[in-house]
């Protein structure tokens, strides 16, 4: 009895010790993993601080980030009821920071953040809704002719195009089909799609965004739609006086510029459409003109590039995802204008030169698609200011390199 009971022990313990090995074996984990297991759930900002990933995990500075935190916390706090106030501020902008930086999956930022899905999809709407109240005043439209003549002489002081108070245009936003919705978001691309309609200024800033218009509605629909538009016609935005240009004698006033998408008015300028011999005025024109409208289409470009859930289709309803393409513009506004963020929201090297060369481009890598071009016949009174223009581009003001691209 005593050498069986010796011959036990001895088996039992010897049978524990592997399998305590082989359940050490099993488990192993990179220090990749490990590190990302210790930093989850309230402690994973802590992690990205002492990892040096945070700025990439929230496309912002700790300062901004904290700042945003005092700015909307009151604002969505006062709307929670009592089980939902567990989870923190701080967990809330942060899932959904990264929510607009990656465009990941609810499921995913639950595994990240600890929080059920079917919070993180209540959440993520709550807060973008607290950006945007919080920065209204980051997009806001000039008032005064003097703040238009600002935004003017940036445009000629850094793409030399007088007379311009804003780049037009508008982009399709994906979007999953709605339910119940028929063909109204459906979109010449064949594709479910809101409209993200903005007036940019020279610096890559939005001066004013409308979003949410349905995919289907052509160009000039979403801008005729608009508030923006309603001013212009009733002349309630308070643009400065005509003045003639350096040189010349008719009095050009001040406009708008877009693209062929958009109808030709006094107040708003596009280029000569057609073919035109290199060197021409009209060509010349062509050129400067695009240099200046670009800012718009680099602002969509640079929004897509940091906050790519714009690059994926967004599996919401319509109305929720106007709010959060509300709130990129906002953030685009407030990161742009950061002292701590704007170095790494923009790179130096991120921005355009005055003198381009033709980039190619591949439509496939982003959800943002261009509006559809419906031609319009123009007023006599604007092709007069047009020719005017391309003449000052030729003769009075022109450009060292811009035969070399036009």
């Amino acid at each position: 009895m005593e050498v069986a009971a010796a011959a036990y022990i001895f088996m039992h313990y010897y049978v524990k010790k592997n399998q305590k090995k082989r359940r050490e074996k099993r488990f192993w984990q990179r220090q990749l993993f490990v590190k990302r297991n210790v930093y989850s759930g309230s402690n994973l900002l802590i992690g990205l601080k002492m990892s040096g990933l945070y700025k990439n995990f929230t496309r912002m500075s700790a300062t901004d980030f904290e700042y945003l935190i005092n700015l909307i916390g009151p604002k969505i706090l006062r709307k929670y009821t009592s089980w939902r106030k567990a989870i923190s501020v701080q967990d809330r902008l942060a899932a959904t920071l990264r929510f607009l930086a990656t465009g990941d999956s609810f499921t995913s930022l639950q595994y990240l953040f600890k929080i059920s899905k079917q919070s993180i999809s209540t959440i993520v709407p709550e807060v973008c809704e607290a950006i945007i109240e919080g920065l209204h005043d980051n997009i806001q439209i000039p008032t005064t002719p003097e703040s238009w003549l600002d935004v003017a002489k940036q445009f000629e002081k850094t793409w030399n195009f007088p007379h311009c108070l804003g780049a037009l245009d508008g982009k399709h936003v994906v979007i999953q089909a709605p339910c119940n919705t028929g063909s109204e978001f459906f979109n010449y691309k064949s594709t479910f799609s809101v409209v993200l309609f903005a007036l940019v200024d020279a610096n890559y800033n939005f001066l004013y965004v409308n979003a949410g218009g349905q995919g289907r509605i052509s160009d000039g629909g979403i801008f005729k739609d608009c508030s923006l538009y309603k001013k212009l016609v009733k002349n309630q935005l308070n643009f400065p006086e005509p003045e003639t240009l350096k040189g010349m004698q008719r009095k050009i006033p001040y406009f708008f510029i877009g693209d062929e998408a958009f109808a030709f008015t006094d107040s708003l300028m596009k280029p000569f459409s057609g073919t035109h011999l290199k060197g021409s005025i009209q060509r010349i024109f062509n050129y400067r003109l695009s240099c200046a409208r670009r800012t718009v289409e680099n602002v969509f470009g640079i929004a897509s590039a940091v906050f790519r859930v714009l690059r994926k289709p967004m599996l919401l309803e319509p109305a929720k995802a106007e709010i959060i393409v509300m709130a990129i513009a906002h953030l685009h506004n407030f990161l742009r204008k950061s002292s701590t963020s704007s170095t790494l929201y923009m790179p130096h090297d991120m921005f355009d030169t005055k003198s381009p060369l033709p980039r190619a481009t591949n439509e496939t890598m982003s959800s943002l698609l261009p509006l559809k071009n419906i031609p319009r016949k123009p007023t006599d009174n604007a092709k007069i200011i047009r020719d005017e223009l391309a003449l000052y581009f030729q003769n009075e003001d022109p450009l060292v390199y811009q035969d070399n691209y036009a």
